[in-house]
Protein backbone atom coordinates (compact mmCIF):
# COMPACT_ATOMS: atom_id res chain seq x y z
CA UNK A 1 0.00 0.00 0.00
CA UNK A 2 1.57 3.48 -1.21
CA UNK A 3 1.49 5.83 2.04
CA UNK A 4 -0.33 9.48 0.56
CA UNK A 5 1.35 13.10 1.71
CA UNK A 6 -0.77 15.97 2.48
CA UNK A 7 -0.15 18.67 0.02
CA UNK A 8 -1.60 22.05 -0.68
CA UNK A 9 -2.38 23.04 -4.49
CA UNK A 10 -3.51 26.39 -5.51
CA UNK A 11 -5.53 25.75 -8.52
CA UNK A 12 -7.97 28.33 -10.34
CA UNK A 13 -11.59 27.93 -9.06
CA UNK A 14 -13.12 27.55 -12.36
CA UNK A 15 -10.47 24.51 -12.72
CA UNK A 16 -11.99 23.08 -9.32
CA UNK A 17 -15.45 23.73 -10.02
CA UNK A 18 -14.62 21.56 -13.33
CA UNK A 19 -13.38 18.99 -11.38
CA UNK A 20 -15.62 18.43 -8.99
CA UNK A 21 -18.03 17.87 -11.80
CA UNK A 22 -16.24 15.03 -12.85
CA UNK A 23 -14.85 13.67 -10.06
CA UNK A 24 -17.02 14.87 -6.86
CA UNK A 25 -15.17 17.06 -4.16
CA UNK A 26 -14.64 13.85 -2.46
CA UNK A 27 -12.68 12.25 -5.22
CA UNK A 28 -10.60 15.50 -6.12
CA UNK A 29 -7.54 13.85 -4.76
CA UNK A 30 -7.88 10.34 -6.61
CA UNK A 31 -8.52 12.26 -9.85
CA UNK A 32 -5.87 14.97 -9.97
CA UNK A 33 -3.10 11.92 -8.38
CA UNK A 34 -4.04 10.00 -11.34
CA UNK A 35 -3.90 12.64 -14.03
CA UNK A 36 -0.38 13.48 -12.35
CA UNK A 37 0.45 9.48 -12.79
CA UNK A 38 -0.50 9.97 -16.34
CA UNK A 39 1.38 12.83 -16.98
CA UNK A 40 4.62 11.96 -15.45
CA UNK A 41 4.33 8.84 -17.70
CA UNK A 42 4.41 10.78 -20.71
CA UNK A 43 6.70 13.37 -20.29
CA UNK A 44 9.09 10.29 -18.78
CA UNK A 45 8.68 8.30 -22.40
CA UNK A 46 9.27 11.97 -23.96
CA UNK A 47 12.53 12.40 -21.97
CA UNK A 48 13.49 9.04 -22.56
CA UNK A 49 12.63 9.55 -26.31
CA UNK A 50 15.17 12.97 -26.52
CA UNK A 51 17.56 10.85 -24.58
CA UNK A 52 17.53 7.96 -27.05
CA UNK A 53 18.05 10.32 -30.21
CA UNK A 54 20.67 9.67 -33.11
CA UNK A 55 22.08 6.74 -30.39
CA UNK A 56 22.08 4.67 -33.79
CA UNK A 57 23.43 7.58 -35.71
CA UNK A 58 27.31 6.23 -36.09
CA UNK A 59 25.95 2.63 -36.34
CA UNK A 60 27.71 0.63 -38.70
CA UNK A 61 24.77 -1.20 -40.49
CA UNK A 62 22.92 2.01 -41.21
CA UNK A 63 25.39 4.45 -42.87
CA UNK A 64 22.54 6.12 -44.66
CA UNK A 65 19.31 7.19 -44.15
CA UNK A 66 18.62 5.26 -47.31
CA UNK A 67 19.75 1.98 -45.40
CA UNK A 68 17.87 2.07 -42.12
CA UNK A 69 14.67 3.18 -44.85
CA UNK A 70 15.66 -0.43 -46.45
CA UNK A 71 16.03 -1.81 -43.20
CA UNK A 72 12.54 -0.80 -41.64
CA UNK A 73 10.89 -1.76 -45.12
CA UNK A 74 12.56 -4.73 -45.09
CA UNK A 75 11.18 -5.52 -41.66
CA UNK A 76 7.44 -4.35 -42.21
CA UNK A 77 7.43 -6.54 -45.25
CA UNK A 78 8.10 -9.89 -43.58
CA UNK A 79 4.94 -12.40 -43.11
CA UNK A 80 4.47 -13.16 -39.36
CA UNK A 81 3.03 -16.16 -37.64
CA UNK A 82 -0.25 -14.85 -36.18
CA UNK A 83 -0.13 -18.06 -33.98
CA UNK A 84 -3.47 -20.07 -34.11
CA UNK A 85 -7.16 -18.87 -35.37
CA UNK A 86 -9.32 -19.16 -32.77
CA UNK A 87 -12.69 -20.95 -33.73
CA UNK A 88 -15.76 -18.61 -34.39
Amino acid sequence: MRMSVRTNLLLPQDLVRRLDEVAGPRGRSRYVAEAVSDRLRRDERIAAIRAAAGIWRDHPAFPTDEAVVEWVSRLRSEKTDPGPVADR
